[in-house]
């Protein structure tokens, strides 16, 4: 696919995906969320990709939110299929089995928002802000605000914020837990790009059943997330990888990863 609306390049294994529509804060209309899918798809079955980095052109906004020309015009039936395909793109980002970090620019609000924290780390700028306001407009959350807010910050907050429209700084958003880390405008891809590199010397199969085991054991019992941690404990000693990581660590040298 020729994107029209994201930049997207590899730079040694890392792609870095950028909305570009910074004249319209980046808001994701249906072409947007299209090209982002395509995105998402690729990231996942690319060998060359290890690992994403996901932010907005601009100096304004990561996303501000979903085009409200697009959802002007929607009735019932169209509307759920909007939800339906945005929450599946962003379902496929946060499955890709590859870490995906949110690199916050500015505002983030509504599917901005959703599409954060649909990446497994987000880091935010100083002047990021945070919000998801659709009740303002009557409508609600769709692309799993509703669902993921409260799995990171709690039942409470989300609601809070759900209901209130209310829109938070990035400070507030790191005393909940909604990003993971604020830094100066200016080195935010710098940092993201330090802290991506730094997973991706892990063991990659590692990282990836972490991120996988952590993923579905949210929707598990308690006994049967310790099983499936189990399982993947289990798979991982049968890898050369651990083979790799634990000779390295015992001989004092840095571990060469294959990820096999």
């Amino acid at each position: 696919m020729s994107y029209q609306t994201l930049l997207f390049e590899i730079r040694e294994g890392v792609a870095l995906v950028t909305i570009n529509r910074p004249d319209k804060l980046n808001a994701l209309n249906d072409q947007v969320m299209a090209e982002l899918g395509d995105a998402a798809e690729r990231i996942a079955t690319e060998d060359a990709i290890k690992g994403a980095i996901i932010t907005g052109a601009g100096p304004k906004a990561f996303v501000a939110g979903a085009d409200i020309g697009d959802l002007a015009k929607q009735g019932p039936f169209d509307g759920k299929a909007r939800a339906l395909r945005g929450q599946g793109v962003l379902r496929r980002l946060e499955t890709c089995g590859k870490p995906v970090i949110a690199a916050v620019n500015g505002f983030a609000l509504g599917g901005g928002c959703e599409l954060a924290m649909a990446c497994h780390v987000r880091i935010a700028s100083d002047t990021a802000k945070f919000g998801q306001p659709e009740v303002k407009l009557g409508i609600a959350p769709g692309y799993g605000g509703t669902q993921r807010l409260p799995r990171l910050v709690g039942k409470g907050r989300a609601l809070q914020l759900i209901l209130t429209a209310e829109i938070i700084d990035a400070q507030e958003a790191y005393r909940i837990g909604l990003v993971n880390k604020v830094v100066p405008a200016d080195q935010l891809l710098a940092e993201a790009d330090k802290l991506l590199r730094g997973i991706l010397s892990m063991g990659p199969l590692a990282v990836r059943l972490s991120m996988e085991a952590v993923g579905e054991g949210l929707e598990m019992t308690l006994e049967e997330g310790l099983l499936l941690e189990a399982n993947h404990f289990g798979l991982l000693a049968a890898t050369q990888d651990m083979k790799e990581g634990l000779t390295a660590f015992l001989e004092k040298r840095p571990a060469k990863f294959a990820g096999r």
